[in-house]
């Protein structure tokens, strides 16, 4: 192995160091920001999600925010600054650097995630599952 997660994590922290949670609640609503929750869909389902933050899976992050990729999303436009955030700060701080080599000028992400976030007893948005109660038919290949 060449590098570890732990190195990348490491290199991600250094290259957009976190801000901690009372740092991130202070530009939470400011013009130009934008908090993107890179958790899985079930995570939010479970647990809520920080008010304002827009849904973005790890897996499609870097397409979604590529102009010129058929995936991008159009949430992403007029951001000054992205303040990332998943459960502990690790797929964040992944994000957060594949972000900045993107050219992203301004990317950052909330140390200690969405979990440092709730033990701040910081507002939580509840993120509703829209299966529950229904009946879904398997998908059949």
């Amino acid at each position: 192995m060449l590098k570890s997660a732990a190195q990348l994590i490491e290199e991600g922290n250094k290259i957009a160091p976190p801000l901690s949670a009372t740092q991130a609640k202070g530009i939470l609503r400011q013009d130009g920001v934008l908090f993107v929750d890179l958790r899985d869909v079930r995570e939010l389902w479970r647990e809520g999600t920080i008010p304002g933050a827009i849904h973005a899976p790890r897996g499609m992050l870097e397409f979604w925010v590529d102009p010129d990729c058929k995936y991008y999303r159009k949430d992403f436009e007029g951001a000054q600054k992205i303040v990332l955030f998943c459960a502990s700060a690790w797929r964040s701080a992944l994000a957060a650097k594949a972000l900045i080599e993107m050219g992203l000028p301004d990317v950052t992400h909330l140390e200690g995630g969405f979990s440092a976030w709730k033990a701040a007893k910081f507002e939580i948005k509840e993120v509703k599952n829209p299966y529950l109660g229904r009946e879904v038919e398997p998908k059949r290949f």
